[in-house]
């Protein structure tokens, strides 16, 4: 299933293994180190460097900015979906899942947004969407406040320890599927 596969750091070997992903999305802190797993290809691995933060960086913190978007857009806009797409950051829990949703309106922008983020709280109780990437999503993508709204409606996820992979189907895919 070409769906969005969304990942703690700590198993996207195992993930994009298990899924066949080629494709990666990586939300992590400026300068974090990690190894990208030898199925991805490196032409079609990117890496945002950003925290996990809803305000303006302070210190050595960085805001996810409006430039960290455009680039989702156009890495998803660019996919094939033969395979999986795969989106991580440090727990898979807030910045991953933000960048799901808005990889999968840049896939299929035809979506209803609160159809979207239902599938996604169905495939994963815990995902609480970064609330900043979201409301500059919803800019860039030209949904006039419907993504906003459809995340607040669902709400905080539950507590989450970060090891709770979930795949994002698309629209055309049905019914989400946790793993």
């Amino acid at each position: 299933m070409p769906g969005i596969i969304v990942s703690p750091l700590s198993r996207i070997a195992e993930m994009a293994v298990r899924h066949g992903c080629t494709e990666m999305i990586s939300l992590v802190a400026k300068g974090q180190d990690f190894h990208r797993p030898g199925v991805i290809a490196k032409a079609r691995h990117l890496t945002l460097g950003m925290n996990d933060i809803t305000f303006a960086g302070t210190g050595d913190l960085i805001a996810p900015q409006e430039d960290h978007v455009r680039q989702i857009v156009a890495f998803a806009r660019e996919w094939d979906r033969a395979r999986p797409l795969l989106v991580h950051c440090w727990m898979g829990v807030s910045r991953s899942p933000a960048a799901a949703l808005i990889a999968a309106l840049a896939a299929e922008p035809d979506q209803d947004d609160a159809e979207l983020v239902q599938r996604l709280r169905r495939a994963s109780p815990y995902a609480t969407p970064n609330s900043r990437l979201v409301e500059i999503g919803d800019g860039v993508l030209a949904r006039n406040g419907r993504l906003i709204a459809a995340v607040r409606a669902i709400g905080r996820g539950a507590d989450a320890d970060g090891n709770a992979p979930f795949v994002l189907p698309l629209a055309s895919e049905g019914a989400a599927v946790a793993d």
